[in-house]
């Protein structure tokens, strides 16, 4: 499958404990952090849940 890199580019604080558990379980520790994984429906799904603080490369 293809992978895809994540990166946070705007802050948590503020944010639904529900977005903050996404960016977790993407493996976003903090901001300009980056990730790879692969493209998977799961995996587009959490992105799309938290796409206005993430840019997908």
């Amino acid at each position: 499958m293809k992978t895809i890199k994540i990166k946070q580019v705007k802050s948590r604080i503020k944010c639904p404990a529900v977005q903050k558990r996404t960016l977790d379980a993407l493996g976003l520790k903090k901001l300009n952090h980056v990730v790879e994984h692969t493209a998977t429906p799961q995996i587009l799904g959490m992105v799309a849940k938290v796409k206005h603080l993430v840019v997908v490369e």
